[in-house]
């Protein structure tokens, strides 16, 4: 298993900034993509934003330009940098991880969740 770590939520003014961490662990494990996720309650779970080992990303429409997503790969670490919040950006976010591990000399695909992190921005 893979398991993933999420530290950073909190409550901030809009305008303001936070910085979501996303730690990835287990046993014999690579990392393909990770990615943050947002949900609401009675809501789909949407797609903030993305990236691969390699570097490429992806974001959605509505935080391009203000949020920013990166990666340690040494650390088996992500990133998701939101400046200029906005109340709409409230949610639970989750972070994502899909990739490969080794088990009894097998390889498998892995697709792990965190718990998620609040975010609260007030007006």
């Amino acid at each position: 298993q893979v398991q993933l770590v999420e530290s950073g939520g909190g409550l901030v003014q809009a305008g303001g900034s936070l910085r979501l961490s996303c730690e990835a662990s287990g046993t014999t494990f690579t990392l393909n993509t990770m990615a943050w996720y947002r949900q609401s309650p009675g809501k789909q779970r949407e797609l903030v934003a993305a990236i691969t080992s390699g570097h490429i990303t992806n974001y959605a429409d509505s935080v391009k330009e203000r949020f920013t997503i990166s990666i340690d790969n040494a650390r088996n670490t992500a990133y998701l940098q939101m400046n200029s919040l906005k109340p709409e950006d409230t949610d639970v976010y989750y972070c994502n991880a899909k990739g490969t591990r080794m088990s009894w000399g097998r390889r498998y695909e892995y697709d792990s969740w965190g718990q998620g992190t609040q975010v609260t921005v007030s007006s």
